[in-house]
């Protein structure tokens, strides 16, 4: 059964998300929003420093955190067919609908809280 987090940035007192996906497990790492129609959940893949974007159709915004749930890198944007090597210090990866991160000013530094939703609010 999947997991599902709310995430804030406290450092902005913004709401990035209501209601996110957690990827966990090898497969919903691997797979991430593959084959997902624009714009694509929100998705926190955890022991993610990198990403690619390789056979995506739509652009999206990427935020790199590390175990303390702090901003190390922010991608506003990625387009299909790129890739972010390696984000310094990251350790999780939340992938957001492109344009998301436009309302929350979020960038490196800020400081996130990732509270999990409870059973049935998915």
């Amino acid at each position: 059964m999947p997991r599902f987090v709310e995430i804030t940035n406290v450092t902005r007192n913004t709401t990035l998300v209501d209601r996110c996906r957690i990827a966990s497990s090898a497969r919903d790492r691997t797979v991430g929003l593959l084959g997902t129609p624009p714009p694509g959940e929100p998705l926190l893949i955890e022991r993610s420093p990198s990403i690619h974007m390789f056979f995506m159709r739509y652009p999206i915004d990427v935020v790199f955190i590390d175990k303390v749930a702090r901003v190390t890198k922010v991608v506003p944007g990625l387009k299909p067919w790129r890739v972010v090597w390696w984000a310094r210090g990251a350790r999780d990866c939340l992938e957001l609908p492109a344009g998301a991160l436009s309302g929350t000013a979020t960038r490196a530094g800020d400081q996130l809280a990732i509270a999990d939703l409870p059973l049935g609010a998915e």
